[in-house]
């Protein structure tokens, strides 16, 4: 009786294996024709027998398990998080390679989501699962920051705060090694996604003199943003902390420098703003860029004047700089409203009629004096970078030169309007 017993016994043990074998291998039938919900089903049914799987049928079905949660194009972040767990699981295991490689997809899926929540300015959505893409990929520090700057336009920023302070911990720069290449029919040089996406151009002699450059360093950025946040929670004692800190870490770090000035410009410490932005001029005198933002920061301090000569510097450095030439014509422009207001102040009588006249000569001088930065500011736009900006210099344009009684300038300007506008 013993004996049949334990034969009963192995009997059973014997079913419970191919049942459990049998249940994999439907999983796996119904991965490889691409039914990938039916698949999901079948893991269900099959998760109540794991405990009893030997542990080459655990493995297969774990790994048949991660392969139907990620199925082919899968943007859905619980079932990706469910292939990740899957995948994590088999490290270590024969299937070694196949969770490194799973892993890398669940990666690129949860971006590839993360992207579409960002267009549709789901940013809660987009910042966790950027946040689980860092986590499945610690060397990819780059998703955290992603994560970060996701839940400050959110404007979830105790969490911005919490990855930016993360990746400052980190030491994270976020410097990377941009691949170029010059258009052999059009002569401008173009930026591509990788350097394989560059020499295969470059090799099929679409494009010639490839190149090689270092982007930016983040570390500006996430040190001005902690230092915002903290202000704007009223704190601007942490707030200068962080930079110092970031300082002392990186002190020739030209962009946490200029992100220093505009703290300072933030808090009106203005001593402060100008004594920091000639640190940033002693260090990189011929930037035309720090200029410009020099002329930003006078300009919001109401000093017109100096606004205007460092955009003129900053013109003088890069001849073709759009937006200085446009902030020049926009503060010439901008005491216009005194004029009209002066104007339409005025009476019925002789003496407020030649006043008017004069005030009218006036407000055409300054039409003329801002025309041809304008138009300087729309030769050097190509049109596609913005085209709604270029849209709208051309219709200041066109206000001009019907008010000065320039018809033919206007009669073109209008035309190009309308190009425009059929672009749009």
């Amino acid at each position: 009786m013993k004996t049949k017993f334990l034969f009963v016994i192995a009997l059973a043990f014997g079913i419970s294996a191919f049942a459990q074998k049998k249940e994999v291998k439907a999983i796996q039938k119904a991965i490889k024709s691409g039914s990938y919900g039916e698949a999901k089903n079948l893991v269900g049914a099959a998760e109540a027998l794991i405990g009893s799987m030997d542990e080459k049928t655990k493995e297969n079905f774990l790994l048949a398990k991660a392969q139907a949660y990620l199925g082919v194009d899968n943007k859905d972040a619980a079932d990706l998080k469910v292939a990740a767990a899957a995948y994590n699981e088999l490290k270590g295991s024969k299937y070694d390679e196949e969770a490194e490689k799973g892993i890398s997809n669940v990666v690129v899926a949860m971006i590839n989501s993360a992207i579409d929540d960002q267009n549709t300015q789901n940013y809660k959505s987009a910042v966790s699962k950027l946040a689980d893409a860092y986590n499945y990929s610690k060397k990819d520090t780059i998703y955290l920051y992603y994560a970060a700057s996701n839940a400050v336009n959110g404007k979830d920023y105790d969490t911005a705060l919490k990855y930016y302070n993360q990746l400052t911990g980190l030491k994270f720069s976020g410097i990377e090694t941009l691949y170029y290449a010059t258009n052999a029919t059009t002569n401008k040089e173009e930026k591509f996604p990788s350097i394989q996406d560059r020499d295969v151009a470059v090799l099929t002699k679409t494009h010639i003199n490839p190149t090689e450059k270092k982007s930016e360093s983040k570390r500006g950025e996430i040190a001005k943003n902690i230092a915002l946040i903290y202000m704007s929670q009223g704190n601007n004692e942490k707030a200068l902390e962080a930079m110092a800190s970031a300082r002392a870490e990186n002190p020739d770090d030209i962009m946490l420098i200029r992100s220093e000035a505009n703290i300072y410009l933030e808090m009106e410490q203005l001593d402060k703003y100008k004594a920091t932005m000639n640190e940033v001029l002693e260090k990189d005198p011929n930037n035309p860029e720090i200029y410009y933002n020099l002329g930003v920061g006078e300009d919001k301090l109401g000093n017109k004047e100096e606004a205007i000569k460092n955009y003129e510097k900053a013109i003088s450095l890069n001849p073709k700089y759009a937006a200085a030439y446009n902030n020049i014509g926009a503060l010439i422009l901008s005491e216009e409203r005194a004029i009209v207001d002066e104007m339409n102040s005025l009476g019925t009588s002789n003496a407020d009629y030649d006043k008017y006249e004069v005030l009218k000569e006036k407000r055409k001088g300054l039409y003329r004096s801002a025309a041809p930065y304008l138009e300087k500011a729309l030769e050097n736009r190509t049109g596609e970078d913005n085209p709604a900006r270029s849209l709208e210099l051309s219709r200041t344009l066109y206000g001009i030169y019907q008010q000065l009684g320039e018809t033919s300038k206007a009669d073109a300007m209008k035309a190009k309007i309308e190009t425009l506008e059929g672009g749009n």
